[in-house]
């Protein structure tokens, strides 16, 4: 059973990795004997982060800006100089933007999807050679999609983009499952709920307790449990598992 669920010596990139649930996501896998490569546009960040682990794991920075192709070719083009084949890519980067409804702009739609849609499948497409080199029947490559229970339910902010754009990362998590399965490549969605996160962080200032209340088991989430999930569907364990869409919102979703 340790083995089924063992991630000991993979590769994995993990983007908006220097923050929130990125970090959270990368630290685990650090720790679980991963090397891990973690990308964003700020490069003190990442490096503040990689100094927080004291050498307990293998993790490297890359500054890239997933909102163009441009960008996400730079990242694929970095990772291929640097390794022979990928066994995790996690599409974490994401932009999010509130604004009441007679004054949402265009320029939130074309930041927000540009990072959180075409990112995701741009990416993808890009490292999908590295993740076939390193699939197997008994153990595919995963893609890792990092959606929003934004995506699955109503929100009750003015974020009209973003729970827009979460919901397209579903269904493109379908789309790609089941045009990478043949290639034993699997991709799932998790869909968070409630984390402290750099998104979350103003909200859960001014209304930590109303969410805690809100959420069926009494508060947010921890690194623990985004990290678990994580590593739960890059192990064996979940070799059997594509396209599919996890929330890990504590009951959020699921009781609305």
């Amino acid at each position: 059973m340790t083995d089924l669920f063992s991630v000991q010596g993979k590769v994995a990139v993990v983007t908006g990795g220097g923050s929130g649930i990125g970090w959270m996501i990368a630290e685990g896998y650090a720790r679980a004997g991963v090397r891990v490569y973690i990308a964003s546009r700020k490069k003190e960040e990442l490096e503040a982060r990689i100094s927080e682990l004291d050498g307990a794991g293998d993790v490297s920075a890359i500054v890239a800006d997933l909102s163009t192709e441009a960008g996400c070719n730079a990242l694929g083009d970095e990772i291929e100089s640097r390794e022979g084949s990928l066994d995790i890519l996690v599409n974490n980067a994401g932009a999010n933007w509130g604004a009441p409804y007679d004054e949402f702009p265009e320029s939130a739609w074309d930041r927000v999807l540009n990072v959180n849609v075409k990112g995701v499948f741009q990416l993808t497409r890009r490292l999908t050679p590295l993740l076939e080199k390193a699939a197997s029947q008994e153990d595919p490559s995963r893609v890792i999609n990092i959606g929003s229970i934004d995506g699955l339910t109503v929100p009750d902010l003015e974020t009209f983009s973003y729970s827009a754009s979460k919901a397209a990362v579903h269904h493109l998590t379908k789309v790609l499952a089941k045009k990478l399965a043949r290639t034993k490549i699997t991709v799932n969605a998790v869909a968070p709920g409630p984390f402290q996160s750099r998104m979350m962080r103003v909200t859960l200032e001014r209304a930590g307790d109303a969410i805690n209340d809100m959420v069926p088991l009494r508060r947010i989430g921890t690194p623990e449990d985004m990290s678990g999930i994580a590593i739960f569907l890059a192990s064996r364990a979940s070799a059997y598992l594509t396209a599919t869409v996890i929330p890990v919102d504590g009951g959020i979703s699921g009781t609305r």
